[in-house]
């Protein structure tokens, strides 16, 4: 592997600021469609206070035979990308880790229960998925957010629906009530002062074909996910009016990194590898997105093009993925909007929630 992808801190500084401010750039512009955004070029722009994930890597180097891990993802999640990238670019490897996918399709506590009692070492999932089940105690700790965006909002481009505030009133198609995507703007419905369970009528619809509703007329918009979402969006009758980088979301995990938690006490070593590798890889993903996207393309869609993927990858927000105390406010914030839509009681300190579900892994 070449030199200059040994660590994200030994990256290129213009290079890693040109990629950040492309995606902050791009984040608002969601609602110009997926097209737009794979077409857009990486601005020449050097922006000296632009944020920068810099990463621990003073720790021990794992020794000896690589180490076996068993890391569970949806295979299907195009935001995932760095999984991939983490093999094909060698960065498990380079911290001396034999890691086995394992493509999960539970429900999300089968996906907790599983990583706390040993069947997967780690795992990726949604931040606002995963929050009320880690209440119940599940012995996961997050290590880290891995990257912003790929929630949205689409309607018929003829539905007159400019704006999130529009959804008053109408039928939303969701793939499900308990959902991250369904939190997420409900969330944000309930700050704009509407109130999302008796002001907007939430439907049901299996997730791939959640766009039918809107076309049949059953529903005036629908929630979908990257790659779907952003598919659709190739298509002239259908646009976005709301995304989760809008506003101060632009710079905000949607996903996240759990660890077992005896891996973290017995082996830290151990986590801070894994942790490691997945922020080069998503490092990498933010400065290489056509590279990227060739890893990702086995696990794509088949109607998914490399010119796809690649604008997806420009798309979220790859470069962003905190760990220690930025990532504990994070994951703070979304408890916080939790309890604006009641799934979290208002008496939750979310300052000690946070506490207890994260683990500052470059520290211990």
């Amino acid at each position: 592997m070449n030199e200059e992808r040994r660590t994200p801190t030994m990256l290129d500084r213009r290079r890693l600021l040109q990629a950040g401010a492309a995606a902050a750039i791009a984040a608002p512009l969601g609602g110009y469609g997926a097209q737009a955004l794979s077409l857009r070029a990486t601005p020449q722009i050097d922006l000296s206070q632009f944020p920068i994930c810099r990463t621990a890597t003073d720790g021990p180097a794992l020794t000896g035979a690589p180490r076996k891990l068993k890391l569970s993802w949806n295979a299907g999640a195009v935001c995932l990308t760095p999984v991939p990238v983490a093999i094909d670019q060698g960065f498990f490897k380079k911290h001396n880790l034999d890691v086995e996918l394992i493509n999960y399709s539970g429900s999300t506590d089968q996906l907790l229960e599983a990583i706390a009692t040993g069947k997967s070492d780690a795992g990726l999932g949604m931040a606002l998925r995963w929050l009320k089940p880690l209440e119940q105690g599940f012995d996961v700790k997050i290590a880290a957010g891995t990257h912003g965006g790929c929630m949205r909002v689409l309607v018929r481009a003829d539905s007159g629906i400019t704006k999130l505030a529009d959804l008053k009133g109408k039928a939303v198609a969701v793939g499900d009530l308990g959902g991250p995507d369904k939190n997420f703007f409900s969330i944000q419905l309930a700050r704009l002062g509407i109130d999302p369970v008796k002001d907007v009528d939430w439907r049901v619809y299996p997730g791939a074909v959640v766009n039918v509703a809107a076309d049949k007329g059953e529903t005036q918009a629908f929630l979908a996910s990257d790659p779907l979402a952003y598919l659709w969006l190739k298509d002239p009758a259908y646009k976005e009016v709301a995304s989760n980088l809008d506003g101060e979301y632009q710079n905000r995990v949607c996903c996240i990194l759990g660890l077992r938690g005896s891996l973290v006490r017995d082996e830290p070593a151990v986590g801070r590898a894994i942790t490691q590798a997945l922020l080069d890889a998503a490092m990498f993903t933010a400065q290489n997105p056509s590279e990227a996207a060739k890893s990702f393309q086995p696990y794509a869609p088949k109607q998914a093009t490399l010119a796809d993927l690649e604008g997806m990858a420009r798309y979220h927000t790859h470069h962003h993925h905190p760990h220690g105390p930025a990532l504990k406010q994070e994951l703070k914030a979304y408890a916080d909007d939790l309890k604006v839509v009641s799934v979290f009681k208002p008496s939750t300190d979310t300052n000690k929630f946070a506490e207890r579900i994260y683990v500052d892994i470059f520290s211990v």
